[in-house]
């Protein structure tokens, strides 16, 4: 799977989770609590979807570090591979 493919899987799940932000673009530099505005239980949830997703896990202390839409990309795309 490309990291362009992934992304938009993850597009996909952004959009089930927060269906108001669907046609948003989403890209790599969209900062997700500022730019795309998903609180941190609308994070939780897409991680956790995310995570069930892949069958990955995400250390709790990493969450805090994923800042845009370009680092969860690059925390799942670096566990599926």
């Amino acid at each position: 799977m490309t990291r362009e493919e992934l992304a938009n899987e993850i597009r996909e799940v952004i959009y089930e989770c927060a269906p108001e932000l669907d046609g948003m673009e989403l890209n790599e530099d969209t900062v997700i609590n500022t730019d795309a505005a998903i609180d941190s239980m609308g994070f939780t949830l897409v991680i956790c979807r995310l995570e069930a997703k892949y069958d990955v896990r995400i250390p709790n202390r990493q969450w805090q570090k994923l800042q845009t839409f370009g680092d969860v990309v690059t925390a799942i795309e670096t566990r599926i591979q």
